[in-house]
């Protein structure tokens, strides 16, 4: 059986998407584990299917995270990505519902109960309040409160939505942590959006396209560090 891995807050999640492949996604991979050693930050990695075996093999910090899968069982079913399977190749846990990966109520529904027989983290990926709430019920580890129309954009949502994300979440399971993700791009978004009141934030193109990553991964973690501290030192 495999162990479910302990997460806490402040923590920051890290997806490459396919903008990164192979050695590219390995080296992002390790420097995100060095920024999390240095700032106290866990780093949620969502890792593209052919190379988390590689990613967790190569790290002992990083939670990896498959960025989806199906729920199907031991069996028939080709083509279909296999829980077993994701979770045998080293995921920690799963990322479910992002906009780029869709998921029905029922489906995510039979996917989370497949996730938790296997003791995996989970993370619902949501567009609104409303959706929020609806994905609070299913009891995840984690829930994205990100509108779609701001992903990719560099335009992170404002404060009136982070408070409203938590309020509406934490209405239904107040253990849930909640992540305010799309449209972040800097330091200052991370900081603002978890001083705000979310336990988390993250990032895809704005860190996986940047000239220097090591940069705007440490610049994001520090601020994850700095307003978790200061919003809990009251």
């Amino acid at each position: 059986m495999f162990n479910k891995r302990i997460i806490k807050p402040p923590f920051f999640e890290i997806g490459p998407k396919q903008y990164l492949y192979g050695e590219e996604v390995l080296e992002l991979a390790l420097i995100a584990e060095e920024a999390s050693q240095k700032h106290g930050v866990q780093v949620i990695f969502t890792t593209p299917f052919p190379d988390i075996r590689m990613v967790a093999q190569a790290t002992k910090d990083l939670i990896v995270f498959a960025p989806s899968m199906d729920p199907i069982p031991v069996g028939r079913g080709l083509a279909n990505i296999l829980p077993e399977s994701v979770r045998a190749a080293g995921a920690d846990g799963v990322m479910l519902n992002h906009v780029e990966k869709q998921l029905s109520y029922l489906q995510l529904t039979k996917t989370m109960q497949r996730a938790n027989e296997l003791n995996m983290l989970t993370l619902i990926c949501t567009d609104s309040t409303v959706e929020a709430k609806a994905a609070a019920l299913l009891a995840p580890t984690v829930i994205t409160a990100e509108p779609n129309d701001l992903i990719g954009t560099g335009k992170a949502s404002d404060l009136s939505y982070v408070r409203q994300s938590v309020e509406a979440i934490h209405s239904v399971n107040p253990d849930i942590f909640v992540l305010i993700g799309a449209g972040i791009a800097s330091g200052q978004d991370v900081y603002n959006v978890i001083k705000e009141g979310a336990d988390a934030s993250g990032s895809s193109s704005a860190v996986a396209c940047a000239k220097d990553k090591r940069a705007i991964v440490n610049e994001m973690l520090q601020a994850a560090r700095q307003a978790w501290d200061e919003r809990n030192s009251k």
